[in-house]
């Protein structure tokens, strides 16, 4: 994960490259941790701290990429 200067003194195609960078990085970690769910679904262990803690993720994820939506930025 890239995590410059936070856009501070970026020019605009640097922003917009470091967004694209973002939401690409967001759009992996939710399919990742998507993933490892279901692997610990079919193992059973729904009830586990890591399970329960992808979930938290993914609806971090959720909320983040449904903003993008929102805003036009995302199809």
């Amino acid at each position: 994960m890239n995590t410059g200067n936070h856009g501070k003194g970026r020019r605009p195609m640097d922003r917009l490259e470091a967004f694209e960078t973002m939401l690409a990085d967001l759009q992996r970690q939710d399919r990742q941790e998507k993933q490892e769910m279901e692997r610990l679904k079919a193992a059973g262990r729904e009830k586990s701290a890591t399970y329960r803690q992808y979930f938290a993720n993914r609806m971090i994820c959720s909320q983040m990429l449904a903003l993008y939506r929102k805003y036009g930025l995302l199809d």
